[in-house]
């Protein structure tokens, strides 16, 4: 197999991963990615290839960057995890405590874990909105503060597939009084020299490569009133992220712009208790406390599937087996995926722009994270 179309490098071991990658753009599976995998803090994988549009006018590059929608939420799981490992947020505290108008409607006694673990109720927005409503902060937190949850916050898990991101974020910045996006870059991008960004300069636009849409969305397919209003309330569409009006606004759910090596990088830092690139970050305790099993049951929202989720992230369970039970992850519609593996001290991310129809990863990850696995 020739894999002249992978650039990077990565470890003789790894050489199948390199092939997997080759075969997928070859086979056009894949239009343009990247991979990346770190063990014990060290990056033993860092591979991209083939194009950042469509056309294939423009070589996907060591710097290509792009929207990697729900990937995002592990950011800002981390960013949380970082305040209240410094003891300014607990997880078990009413919202409403560091956010006093969300305690209308009877959310006074819904709190930060349950935003954390998509059980709050607020899977989406009651009140028709638009996509320009994403980019107004104030209108769609106030929006969510006022209105009532879907179901008995903590009872049952429903996918806050755009709502999370700025459920979490206001309740950062009404800690720190700062947006999630600038915590995330001061206090976690910056320091680790990290390529990702929530809420993208205009100086980066260049370094974007398209999301090509699948063939058909995942709003297209709603079971239920509480999915159709969650994935169609606004419409989620892939063209959006080629806006400067999303790639500018904090969407801390859905809105990260980033590649595998940034993300792999960045959660090398839970993988590894807390330590990054020589820096240390968060306590061990700190990260572990991603791995707290906060609820497991049919998602409403993801078609009935079986989840497990800790604080922020996805636990091994029926629908994507992780290493051991000391791992998590997360993935973004169209199949982007990180896997942290806190057990082996190693973190596997794949990321890409042709978009597959899933919403937690496909084959292309699995095949990917599972060669990277087999050989580490």
């Amino acid at each position: 197999m020739t894999d002249n179309m992978v650039h990077g490098s990565s470890q003789d071991r790894f050489a199948h991963v390199r092939d997997i990658m080759a075969a997928s753009l070859e086979s056009g599976a894949d239009i343009g990615a990247s991979f990346c995998a770190t063990i014990d803090g060290e990056t033993v994988i860092d591979i991209w290839g083939g194009w950042a549009d469509e056309a294939k006018t423009r070589p996907w590059e060591a710097d290509t960057i792009v929207n990697v929608y729900s990937t995002t939420k592990t950011m800002t799981a981390l960013t949380a995890l970082l305040i209240a490992d410094r003891g300014d947020l607990d997880f078990d505290a009413p919202v409403a405590k560091y956010w006093p108008e969300f305690a209308q409607n009877g959310k006074a006694e819904v709190t930060v874990a349950h935003l954390m673990s998509h059980s709050s109720g607020l899977s989406g927005w009651e009140e028709p909105i638009t996509r320009e409503d994403l980019y107004d902060w104030d209108k769609a937190t106030s929006l969510l503060a006022a209105q009532a949850p879907w179901w008995e916050p903590g009872t049952q898990v429903g996918y806050h597939a755009i709502t999370q991101g700025y459920l979490v974020g206001e309740v950062v910045r009404r800690i720190t009084g700062k947006s999630l996006g600038t915590v995330f870059r001061e206090e976690i991008a910056e320091p680790l020299d990290a390529d990702f960004h929530i809420g993208l300069a205009a100086e980066h636009d260049h370094r974007v490569a398209d999301l090509i849409p699948p063939k058909a969305g995942a709003a297209q397919a709603a079971a239920n009133n509480i999915q159709r209003k969650t994935f169609t309330n606004p419409p989620i569409d892939p063209f959006d992220t080629r806006s400067r009006e999303w790639r500018g606004a904090e969407i801390p759910a859905a809105g990260g712009t980033g590649n595998a090596r940034s993300v792999a990088e960045i959660h090398a830092l839970l993988a590894n208790g807390g330590i990054a690139k020589g820096k240390r970050i968060l306590s061990e305790a700190g990260c572990r406390k991603a791995l707290e099993l906060q609820i497991e049951g049919n998602d409403l929202v993801l078609m009935g599937l079986p989840l497990k989720f800790g604080l922020g992230f996805g636990l091994t369970g029926q629908v994507v087996q992780l290493p051991n039970e000391n791992s998590i992850f997360w993935g973004g519609y169209g199949g982007s995926q990180i896997v942290i593996d806190m057990e082996n001290r190693a973190t596997y991310c794949y990321v890409m722009n042709k978009m597959g129809e899933g919403l937690l990863g496909d084959m292309r990850s699995a095949d990917l994270i599972g060669a990277a696995r087999a050989a580490s």
